[in-house]
């Protein structure tokens, strides 16, 4: 495990799981959405390809995403092991809607300096409209786990946040 993908919807714990592993295994952890969106009004960083190029060609890392479609193959042509944390709307929805009220009153800074505002949850962008919508997205996740282009890779899936961690208790 040198070359990690954390992958899962929205609200699955994509970002705590890469940190605690990160400190856990010594490899320098990277979140995608601080990659991908490059300033505010989320600008997406139009040199996300070759900066992800340049961080897949080292030998070790924890990526948190099943990464955006123009970078996607190369983070998991790269990778030796995909942790998938897939749970079920029950479990995301209350967490997304707890971090974004959090986020939302405390003006929490995001990447590229971007933060929650109150008028956003009209926004179909939002994180909670997001992670509701895109919730089905697990089932590509799940073709791409079982497409024989990765199978070498180890695989790693939890349905619940108690088997995630049992399993990092292991490690």
């Amino acid at each position: 495990m040198e070359r990690i993908l954390v992958v899962g919807v929205t609200g699955a714990g994509k970002s705590t799981l890469a940190r605690t592993l990160s400190g856990r295994l010594g490899l320098p952890y990277h979140e995608m959405d601080a990659m991908y969106f490059s300033g505010p009004g989320r600008a997406v960083n139009g040199e996300l390809a070759e900066d992800v190029a340049r961080l897949t060609a080292g030998p070790r890392r924890i990526i948190d995403s099943p990464g955006y479609p123009e970078v996607r193959d190369l983070l998991w042509d790269r990778a030796d092991t995909v942790v998938w944390l897939d749970r079920p709307r029950r479990v995301v929805m209350p967490r997304v809607l707890r971090r974004s009220v959090r986020r939302t009153v405390t003006r929490e800074a995001l990447f590229g300096g971007n933060r929650e505002t109150w008028s956003g949850w009209l926004s179909r962008e939002h994180p909670a409209w997001w992670a509701w919508s895109q919730h089905a997205r697990s089932r590509e996740i799940g073709r791409r786990v079982g497409d024989p282009r990765f199978a070498p890779l180890h695989t790693h899936r939890f349905a619940s946040p108690d088997d995630t961690a049992a399993w990092l208790a292991s490690l």
